[in-house]
């Protein structure tokens, strides 16, 4: 016997995966968790008994409802599901899974449409962060047709607008959670390490690719295979960890590791980021957030490297494995360093609509 639960499933930006009305699911969180790991096929590291894609990118879950926030229409949870560990965190956000979220809200009518354009207010619960996204809805329905393009989704399709309207500290304790916009820090018992410890909608630990003797232009698969820069990257982000204030990260899939070096295809600045021990084939929405919030604070590791255009309002262009994410950041005028608001482009699409199985064992379902 199994239980099906329904679901859509989509693609948000460059991940994908299950999306779910939270009625649908268990109340109780640790049977919660259970169904999603069966739903994925979690722990392997195929996932070949699941949804998941054997990969951080293609084993997330959306969980969503009405809110019941005043003010805001949605309410979102993330979930990533490890794909080799029985381990579901709900702790950080994932900004591409999140330009899925309005797409299924209105596929399954919890919402309808406002006109030409659709823009609703969605609360990430994760990080208690709220955005206004906004997605074409021509005749009243949602469309995935357009022209808009992303590094990393092939072809073009219809644009997903998210403007974030309060990322800063999301998990942290704050924006620089150190108290610091720059830290040294010891690796190898030998030399301290330079890294900017930031959070404005992703945990990172941003460092020097030439001060770990890498160019940071390495392709994906040679970043992979580097056992050695790995094994440092761990033992850093276990420090930096602590000094974050998140405790023994161990077993969390936060901070996020991302190497940085000087632009070389025209943009900003060009990343390998680690989720947190794979490489990243792109770079996370909110990572990609905080890399450029990063670059126009003044003293942090990025300076010197970063190349800024001028104006309280920059277009940030982050250079990753795959190509370039463009992310629109606003500072202060009265204070350079504050950053007041960020927007960025993404696209989505429905995959496919229907039921996700799980063993009765697991879950009897809501009837039982």
């Amino acid at each position: 016997m199994q239980t099906a639960i329904p679901c859509l499933f989509m693609r948000g930006g460059t991940s994908r995966g299950p999306f779910f009305f939270e009625d649908d699911l268990p109340a109780d969180v640790e049977t919660r968790d259970r169904v999603l790991l069966a739903a994925m096929g979690s722990p392997d590291r195929r996932q070949i008994d699941g949804l998941g894609g054997a990969h951080p990118l293609t084993s997330k879950v959306g969980i969503v409802r009405r809110s019941r926030t005043d003010g805001v229409d949605l309410d979102f949870l993330f979930a990533q599901v490890m794909v080799e560990q029985a381990v579901v965190d709900t702790t950080p956000n994932c900004g591409n899974m999140l330009a899925a979220v309005v797409p299924f809200a209105l596929e399954t009518g919890l919402v309808e449409a406002q006109g030409e354009t659709t823009t609703l207010r969605v609360l990430t619960l994760n990080t208690d962060m709220q955005s206004d996204i906004t997605v074409q809805t021509p005749g009243g329905r949602i469309s995935y047709d357009g022209d808009a393009r992303i590094d990393g989704v092939p072809g073009t399709s219809a644009p997903v607008r998210i403007s974030f309207l309060d990322t800063a500290g999301s998990v942290c304790s704050g924006l620089l959670p150190t108290g610091r916009v720059l830290d040294e820090i010891e690796v190898d018992g030998v030399r301290a390490l330079r890294v900017t410890c930031i959070d404005n909608g992703m945990p990172l630990v941003m460092m020097r690719a030439a001060d770990l003797g890498r160019t940071g232009y390495e392709g994906v698969a040679e970043m992979n295979a580097d056992d050695e820069l790995k094994t440092k990257l761990e033992a850093l982000r276990l420090k930096a960890g602590v000094l974050m204030g998140l405790g023994d990260v161990a077993k969390k899939t936060y901070p996020k590791m991302c190497l940085i070096a000087p632009p070389r295809d025209g943009g900003s600045v060009a990343t390998r980021c680690f989720i947190p021990h794979v490489c990243h084939d792109a770079i996370g929405v909110l990572a990609a957030v905080t890399v450029g919030t990063a670059c126009v604070l003044e003293g942090s590791v990025t300076a010197g490297i970063a190349r800024l255009p001028a104006g309280n309002r920059k277009a940030v262009s982050v250079e990753h494995p795959t190509g370039e994410f463009t992310v629109e950041l606003e500072v202060d005028p009265a204070n350079p360093q504050n950053v007041t608001r960020a927007a960025l482009l993404r696209t989505a699409r429905l995959l496919m609509r229907g039921e996700a199985m799980v063993p009765a064992s697991v879950w009897k379902g809501k009837s039982a």
